[in-house]
């Protein structure tokens, strides 16, 4: 009876065992989910044994990305942002959300370390721009001057005690389009990795996150666009894992008047769209850091751009310029290191 059930127990064990082992071996599969958020396409990639489990992952990151832009936008109406920026001017603070007072941190110390060349109370600017862009006129300088009066980001203050926050000057429009993408991004693919599934990427409308390499692989390919393409890349891919890329440019959104092309990256100083024609892609281990950087670096000279980018642990950038009919490129030392060779390929 004693040797019957030992022999029971070791066929179990090794119907055990055996069974782990087949379902560590079956391959994972790729699952790609997309869905327009934030006026953009946003996009899930997911690699799973599992495909009902990556579309109930892709699911709830996609709940994720809608919860926190009726956070953000400045297009909802009723968004906490908007509701935020109508209490600027009125001398007093007001509690905000978890995520509100996050963001607005990250906000803060990147316009801090960017001498303010990355500013997320530019609305009022950006408003005129939005409206320029559709009249096809530039703004009235007379307004535009009014609008720039309206910004500074030493006008928000933040009580992390209470978590609130006060908007000083009359007028403050706080904008997030700098940022809120990489910020989404990131928190989209922290809620992936928390419910098990690590090889992933979040693609928020060119802010891409990655987690851990797709099976087999050393780490995810991420090409880079050319300036002023839009469907033409750069020949070298870039290799990432656990870290995120942004890139800022004008091929979308721009102005053209008189043959020079306004982007929709302001200059904080001037309260113009600047005329480089530029591509700046960051690398970064935060997606709202890589987000800002980008946004930043393209107001900045090149020189300066990498030099603020070398200020951060784990960054790195790449500036591609069109100049006098001539493709430029400089980039930090280290973003050579990203490149793909064709070994890793």
């Amino acid at each position: 009876m004693f040797r019957r059930l030992t022999l029971v127990k070791i066929f179990f064990f090794i119907c055990l065992i055996t069974f782990l082992l087949t379902k560590a071996l079956v391959a994972q599969n790729k699952f790609v989910f997309e869905q327009p958020k934030m006026g953009s396409p946003f996009t899930v990639t997911i690699f799973s044994h599992d495909s009902a489990k990556a579309a109930e992952v892709a699911a709830i990151a996609f709940h994720c990305a809608d919860s926190l832009n009726h956070i953000f936008s400045d297009y909802i109406d009723s968004s906490e942002l908007n509701r935020l920026n109508a209490t600027s001017g009125q001398g007093h603070y007001v509690p905000v959300s978890s995520a509100m007072f996050d963001i607005l941190k990250y906000s803060l110390e990147a316009a801090k370390k960017s001498d303010g060349n990355f500013d997320v109370t530019m609305g009022p600017v950006i408003k005129l721009w939005r409206k320029a862009r559709k009249e096809k006129k530039l703004p009235d300088s007379s307004i535009l001057k009014n609008a720039l009066g309206k910004v500074g980001y030493k006008y928000i203050h933040m009580d992390s005690v209470v978590q609130t926050v006060w908007l000083e000057k009359p007028g403050m429009k706080l904008d997030l389009g700098g940022i809120g993408k990489g910020y989404v991004a990131q928190a989209a693919l922290n809620m992936i990795e928390a419910k098990g599934l690590h090889s992933a990427m979040v693609n928020a409308g060119g802010s891409i996150v990655v987690g851990e390499a797709p099976p087999k692989r050393d780490a995810w390919l991420v090409g880079i666009t050319l300036p002023e393409e839009k469907e033409k890349i750069m020949s070298g891919l870039l290799l990432l894992k656990n870290t995120s890329v942004a890139t800022s440019g004008d091929i979308y959104q721009h102005l053209d008047i008189n043959g020079k092309r306004y982007s929709h990256i302001i200059d904080p100083e001037t309260g113009l769209g600047i005329t480089t024609q530029r591509s700046v892609t960051v690398i970064a281990k935060n997606g709202a850091v890589s987000d800002w950087l980008s946004t930043a670096c393209s107001v900045l000279s090149i020189d300066k751009a990498i030099a603020l980018v070398k200020q951060l642990k784990d960054a790195a950038i790449l500036i591609t310029e069109i100049k006098d009919g001539k493709l430029i490129q400089k980039n930090s030392e280290n973003f050579n290191d990203y490149f793909a060779n064709s070994r890793t390929l």
